[in-house]
């Protein structure tokens, strides 16, 4: 396979060295990509550059994924106007096992010829001395070289500061770069396009210290359609650990795309090949009320980042709000589930007393707050707009008691199609 072919049809191509490609063609190459440990999980931002190495691999060649412990002690300043917060030590640790952790959930790591291999920068940087870096990197990039990168010259043309300590970052990287190459024979540093400033001080450096030639390609920063920052939601980042994002929500963040980010994103994160994506195309422009591109770009990065199991569960509780689903599937959902498939949804408290006497619907619908008056509830309820854990409410005189509640604590309460309030009885 054609490395550079098969990533530029797919939109992952923004700046690529000159011989890069032929380089690729004429033997097996050694490529890495880094990732500084700023927290203790991956988010999808990360995703494109794993796919990058993912590719890699497939075509024939050899991954390195490079967790920067040392480097997340001073923060990447690429693309930022303000210096990062400083990590501990311990805080770095920590997030280094969890990234590690999942690496190897997504590359091989087991296949002798080009499997895939975990460094970790601060092992070469831990041993060496101030005035050697000085003296064997410094000396190689001047300050003028380093003033032309992408982040010095924003942030100097924002009139903000920039710190001795972020401006060594640059050297920092253009090191780990020699290091690889040296100890690896890694020719190849991959990336997002932010890191091109830092990617191609490496290649200089090498150039100037070692006399040899290297290669780099990076891939576009991903953004939606509407020109927002790709992968965050009013909460935060959509992150690859289940604990921080639930494979629920990240089936859903998928889901809802826009039909043009759709378009440009099963390119990027599937590895479904040009003629089923064309066809998907085409099928999805005929039809796009059915939003086939959205649910095959959720099914795959689901199934790829969590698992079939996690990707059947989303489709079933996608069911409960958006779907014809029964009061049975309700129940059959631990609460752990439960909040997953309703996190987001507004919430009242109310006390469990009153349900286990029993009170009418009318009453209970007032007095949680999901109606600002009985007149109001007793109006929705006339008009067949209300429904209790799925299960719709014939009468006014309906009597509400704790033997319904799911889970033995909740009520999901239905306004309408889509309008929905979570009691939760205590």
């Amino acid at each position: 396979m054609n490395l550079i072919k098969e990533l530029s049809w797919r939109g992952m191509i923004q700046d690529i060295m000159p011989g890069t490609e032929e380089h690729l063609q004429k033997e097996m190459t050694t490529a890495y990509v880094g990732i500084d440990p700023t927290a203790n999980s991956l988010h999808i931002g990360h995703l494109v550059s794993v796919m990058m190495l993912k590719h890699l691999q497939q075509a024939g060649h050899k991954p390195i994924a490079l967790i920067g412990g040392a480097t997340a002690m001073i923060g990447d300043p690429s693309g930022k106007l303000e210096e990062r917060k400083l990590l501990s030590e311990e805080a770095i640790h920590t997030n280094e096992k969890g990234i590690q952790q999942q690496l190897e959930k997504f590359l091989d790591f087991i296949n002798k010829k080009n499997k895939a291999e975990i460094v970790n920068n601060n092992d070469w940087f831990k041993h060496i001395r101030t005035i050697d870096f000085l003296r064997d990197v410094g000396k190689h990039l001047t300050v003028n070289y380093l003033l032309s990168k992408g982040f010095v010259k924003d942030r100097m043309a924002e009139g903000r500061e920039l710190s001795f300590t972020e401006f060594n970052y640059i050297l920092m990287q253009a090191y780990d770069f020699m290091e690889l190459l040296e100890s690896k024979n890694c020719t190849l540093q991959m990336g997002g396009s932010d890191q091109w400033g830092n990617i191609t001080a490496g290649a200089e450096l090498i150039r100037k210290k070692l006399r040899k030639e290297v290669f780099a390609v990076t891939c576009p920063l991903i953004t939606k359609a509407d020109g927002t920052k790709f992968g965050k939601t009013e909460t935060g980042n959509i992150w690859l650990d289940s604990n921080k994002t639930s494979p629920y929500q990240f089936y859903q963040f998928w889901l809802n795309a826009a039909d043009e980010d759709a378009k440009k994103w099963i390119k990027i994160f599937t590895f479904l090949s040009k003629d089923e994506i064309e066809q998907l195309i085409t099928t999805h422009q005929q039809e796009p009320h059915k939003r086939i591109l959205q649910k095959k770009l959720a099914q795959e990065l689901t199934c790829f980042v969590h698992s079939k199991a996690d990707y059947d569960f989303a489709v079933q509780s996608s069911e409960i709000l958006f779907g014809n689903a029964t009061t049975n599937v309700l129940q059959q959902l631990n609460e752990q589930q439960l909040l997953q498939v309703l996190e987001g949804i507004p919430t009242s408290t109310y006390a469990k007393t009153k349900l286990e006497v029993g009170i009418d619907i009318i009453s209970l619908l007032a007095e949680a707050e999901i109606f600002s008056s009985k007149s109001e509830a007793r109006k929705a309820l006339q008009g067949g707009a209300i429904q209790i854990n799925k299960q719709k409410i014939e009468t006014i005189d309906y009597i509400v008691k704790s033997d319904i509640l799911l889970r033995n604590k909740y009520l999901l309460v239905q306004k309408g199609k889509k309008n929905y309030h979570l009691v939760i009885v205590e």
